[in-house]
């Protein structure tokens, strides 16, 4: 029995769960999900450009930086644009599932798998973004590994404007609705890594990257 399955075990002991009962507590559980009432939001207008506009305002107020394209195949160029402003490496790793992208047409490149801790620049997608706080929200996988958002100095994210939602909820009501099951781990990001623990001065960077720019596509 692994510690995993030991632990698991002692819980569903402890709530007396077994298999004469499992099916029923997860109807329940269903149940509940399905009719709990929410508690009041603030207003967002939910207009497409109404979404970008916000998500981009908060997301510059969490020192993120934001660049826009129309399209996806102009992903690569932006990102070179940045990292030459920036005077950063124009190496990178990403997820796997970017690799498709023409990086080398940029003078980028861009090695799809996880960080290690010598990748100075990640490259990520998200799940999706949330208007209200300038929040993404990063599922992880086998092609989305968490370490590209954690480990190097700078993150660099590209979000899809259709993928803006206005609220917390909204992100999770879709996570429910197109993941069926939760993955194993959800990130919220929102701006650099950051702490106020000494003498309540904010220091960027304790915890994970010192820069979080966003390349928003509009298509």
């Amino acid at each position: 029995m692994s510690s995993r399955e030991d632990i698991l075990g002692r819980v569903r002991a402890r709530l007396n769960r077994g298999a004469t009962n499992a099916a029923l507590a997860r109807e329940q559980m269903l149940a509940a999900l399905s009719q709990r009432t929410q508690g009041p939001k603030p207003a967002v207008d939910a207009a497409p450009e109404a979404l970008l506009a916000r998500f981009r305002e908060k997301s510059e107020v969490m020192a993120s930086t934001v660049d826009i394209v129309a399209t996806e195949a102009e992903v690569p160029a932006a990102v070179a644009r940045y990292l030459v402003a920036m005077k950063l490496p124009k190496t990178a790793v990403a997820w796997p599932s970017l690799t498709t992208l023409d990086w080398a047409t940029a003078g980028l490149t861009v090695e799809g798998r996880g960080a290690r801790d010598a990748d100075l620049v990640g490259i990520t997608g998200c799940f999706c973004a949330v208007a209200e706080t300038g929040t993404l929200m990063l599922c992880s996988s086998p092609g989305t590994p968490a370490a590209v958002s954690l480990l190097p100095e700078t993150h660099i994210a590209i979000v899809r404007a259709p993928r803006i939602v206005p609220h917390m909820e909204d992100a999770w009501n879709l996570a429910r609705k197109e993941l069926g099951s939760l993955p194993r781990a959800v990130n919220f990001i929102s701006g650099p890594s950051r702490t106020g623990d000494i003498e309540q001065t904010i220091v960027l960077g304790a915890h994970g990257p010192y820069r979080v720019h966003l390349v928003i596509v509009k298509e």
